[in-house]
């Protein structure tokens, strides 16, 4: 799966490039959409902005291989 695919990544994606548990990644989603929240933004259940995560959890814009 490539970064730009999505819009949206799913607590699968998470999982699977986290490589952690589906209920962690939906643990990580739950927190990451709270900061979106706080900060006014939409959000939906279940899925997170791909550029937010990717900017979350590696501070740049590139994805990391």
């Amino acid at each position: 799966m490539e970064r730009n695919e999505k819009m949206f990544l799913r607590a699968e994606d998470v999982a699977e490039l986290m490589e952690v548990s589906l209920p962690y990644a939906y643990k990580l989603i739950r927190q990451m959409n709270r900061e979106l929240e706080k900060k006014g933004c939409f959000i939906m259940n279940g899925r997170i902005d791909s550029k937010f995560f990717f900017d979350h959890f590696y501070g740049t814009k590139e994805e990391v291989h």
